[in-house]
């Protein structure tokens, strides 16, 4: 049967909530033309009813009372912008329990519950959507889902993350240290007050669980993604890595290999042509590998109340256009794939050391024979900056492909070699 109004529940009223707010509000005639329903703001559950925001809702819209979202009979769809892992999912359960559906951006509860919440909505026969929590406004859910849904999706590179993306940027760019960028971003709200999550690749692997475990129907714990910051990069590497031609980016990747998956967040070398190396700032872009698409990227900014909103918003539609027909869209959960996760030791890829040693005859013998016994072959070697009174110099290395766990252990090797002063950073190489 089909609805005249459909009724909203919002859970959270922060940045993204009062936009998703603000858009039922200032578009509720276009979006109910579009409809030929009308979607209505009934509750949002926020911490403080007494409090001045920048969109004006009556008194009785606002509630401190989760329930009064959750389980309240005559909301349908239930929006949840809170962020986190707890409370949030068991607001999301409860809700399923309750018959609504759902809508969320929160990639850390899509990345850890998933499946289960997917699962419990299909029981409830409701609907669960999260467009938002990869990408942002970037239309990526919905093309795994349906869009690719008849390909073999190889791998994925992408930069997930606009707030790493903005400092690699203005450290290749202007030449800033890391701190001093990460201070910027944070002045220009583009970081938060404690930006873990993201300078660490956190943020990142929750991302690429989700593409990953659409992509290859396969359920991924984020726990078992390698993931490594930016915080050792130094202004120095940037330099190196244009000597060579490439870029330095903070890329999530995942690549599937017969009843294997490959899943990392790391930085790396990667070519100056490359499309991923173009995409500078706040902007996020996905590559995705494909048998019969091919290669495909999306493009676009990956934070922002106005992205988020987009992105929430068009599952709401989604939603209520099969309300307003009487239609069910039951979420499928496509888990019929077991994939072992390749260990990080078996990686293979190419390597950027950098190196401060004794500046004297024979040091590169030592490190090169020390390379040799771990099958590590030399592409090629620099020497830079060497200081006459301290008698160091600066070592720069790429190698040919050789596996992780040979790496490592040339590299604890490498360390206790008595010309060697200090292995500086190693960064791994794509492409």
């Amino acid at each position: 049967m089909s609805k005249k109004d459909i009724d909203i529940g919002l859970l959270g009223l922060g940045v993204v909530g009062s936009g998703i707010a603000k858009v039922l509000l200032n578009k509720a005639d276009s979006l109910a033309e579009q409809l030929g329903a009308s979607l209505v703001l009934k509750k949002v559950l926020v911490r403080q009813v007494n409090k001045q925001r920048t969109v004006k809702l009556e008194p009785r819209q606002l509630t401190t009372h989760p329930e009064e979202v959750l389980t309240a009979p005559e909301i349908d769809i239930v929006i949840e912008v809170i962020g986190g892992e707890y409370p949030a999912t068991e607001y999301i359960k409860q809700a399923i329990l309750h018959d609504k559906h759902i809508v969320t951006a929160n990639k850390e509860v899509i990345a850890k519950h998933g499946y289960e919440l997917v699962s419990l909505a299909k029981e409830h026969n409701v609907d669960l959507r999260y467009e938002a929590s990869v990408g942002s406004g970037i239309p990526l859910i919905r093309v795994c889902q349906q869009d690719l849904a008849a390909n073999d999706i190889l791998a994925i590179y992408a930069i997930l993350n606009g707030t790493t993306n903005y400092i690699l940027t203005r450290m290749s760019q202007e030449g800033l240290d890391f701190s001093t960028a990460l201070k910027e971003a944070q002045e220009l709200g583009y970081a938060e007050a404690n930006p873990a999550n993201d300078i660490e690749g956190t943020d990142a692997a929750y991302k690429l669980a989700i593409l990953a475990g659409l992509a290859f129907h396969t359920i991924v714990d984020t726990q078992d993604i390698y993931c490594e910051g930016i915080s050792r990069l130094q202004t120095q590497d940037f330099s190196y890595a244009k000597e060579f031609g490439y870029a330095i980016k903070l890329l999530a990747i995942a690549k599937r290999e017969a009843n294997s998956i490959e899943m990392r967040v790391h930085p790396v070398f990667i070519p100056e042509d490359s499309q991923l190396a173009k995409v500078d700032g706040v902007y996020n872009a996905i590559q995705v590998e494909s048998d019969l698409a091919g290669n495909l990227v999306f493009y676009g900014q990956g934070a922002g109340a106005l992205r988020a909103s987009s992105a929430i918003m068009a599952d709401v539609l989604a939603i209520a256009r099969n309300i307003c027909h009487g239609a069910i869209s039951v979420p499928k959960a496509p888990i019929n794939q077991k994939l072992a996760l390749k260990p990080m030791s078996s990686i293979k890829t190419r390597y950027y050391f950098r190196l401060s040693v004794a500046d004297r005859p024979g040091v590169l013998a030592q490190i090169s024979e020390v390379l040799g016994h771990n099958s590590i072959s030399i592409s090629s070697v620099i020497q830079k900056e060497s200081d006459l009174e301290s008698q160091t110099a600066v070592l720069v290395i790429m190698t040919h492909p050789a596996e992780e766990k040979s790496v490592q252990k040339a590299l604890k090797e490498i360390r206790q070699l008595t010309v060697v002063n200090e292995v500086s950073n190693f960064i791994r190489v794509e492409g």
